[in-house]
């Protein structure tokens, strides 16, 4: 029997990767959805979360796409209300709003799902496997998109809270995390800002392993034409790049993985929630979000043009 589903948030990923994966998923069953200003045909359609939990009770989870600002208070009132939550990336506006969920989670019983899509390319398995055991000596991310393209215009991305560059470099981060067999810290970081938002619209970052292996991390959110989705780890006996956001790999300039890239990790995504909601677990890993906030914390803030929605 599926998953009874409601969806919270009715923008960009929820049309592009969320519905098309639910609709073909036999794990969930979508519902309901809850928007303030957005529909969805063949559902029951809600202004907001309260009265799509009062409106039908008979929901399993509750999958939030909202802008991160909003998610604590959202899952907070999913979790009381006993239903199961998957949250977008990033997960929260601050790193202590996710560990208090991750215990409210545990207080009911719900799974608390704090997903990270990247992970689930489809290289990042294999590349996770090439490090084990391997020397690295150095690596490098470029991670760099046109934000008209992927947030248009959308003001919340630059307010207070909304990760500015750091939102779609938080799947880098969140890959590299999963990939390497050390942790990782950040050592050092620029982080420009333009005169008129209150986020950065470019990072440069140095990372170090616990091994003391120095990773380079170049996010943008200027980037015209082709986007720039890339990992490189090099060790002495190879080298392994990840390339699309984790879907390509290739070890030794030999390709090993070329998937459909986000169409193929919501999906798996999915399939990973209603594992946790079967077995009664959750899943919150917050190192990422960790790194974003130490990027902050010691970084260098530059002033840069300013930048238009």
């Amino acid at each position: 029997m599926p998953l009874k589903l409601g969806l919270l948030g009715i923008g960009k990923i929820a049309r592009d990767q969320h519905i098309p994966a639910l609709n073909a998923s036999a794990d969930f069953e979508l519902v309901a959805c809850a928007s303030r200003n957005a529909s969805v045909d063949g559902v029951a359609n809600f202004p907001d979360l309260a009265s799509m939990l009062g409106g039908a009770p008979e929901l399993d989870c509750v999958s939030i796409c909202t802008p991160p600002q909003a998610h604590f208070d959202a899952a907070l009132m999913a979790l009381r209300a006993g239903k199961h939550v998957m949250l977008e990336k990033p997960p929260t506006a601050t790193t202590r709003q996710i560990a208090l969920l991750a215990q409210e989670a545990a207080k009911h019983g719900r799974t608390l799902f704090q997903s990270w899509h990247s992970r689930f390319a489809g290289g990042v398995d294999a590349a996770r496997e090439w490090t084990r055991g391997r020397a690295l000596t150095s690596g490098r991310i470029i991670w760099k998109e046109d934000v008209h393209h992927w947030h248009p215009g959308q003001q919340w991305i630059w307010e207070p809270g909304g990760f500015g560059v750091f939102d779609p470099g938080i799947n880098a981060l969140s890959v590299l995390t999963e990939v390497l067999s050390t942790e990782v810290c950040v050592e050092t970081a620029v982080l420009e800002f333009p005169e008129n938002q209150q986020a950065p619209i470019a990072a440069n970052l140095q990372l170090r392993t616990g091994d003391g292996v120095t990773i380079a991390a170049e996010l943008d959110f200027r980037q015209k034409g082709e986007q720039s989705w890339d990992i490189e780890l090099f060790a002495a006996d190879g080298r392994l790049k990840l390339t699309r956001g984790g879907s390509g790999l290739a070890i030794d300039d030999r390709v090993m993985a070329a998937d459909q890239g986000l169409a193929g990790e919501y999906p798996r995504l999915y399939s990973r929630f209603a594992a946790l909601c079967g077995a009664g677990a959750s899943e919150v890993d917050w190192r990422p979000f960790q790194l974003v906030a130490d990027a902050f914390l010691i970084g260098e803030r530059r002033i840069v043009a300013p930048h238009q929605v």
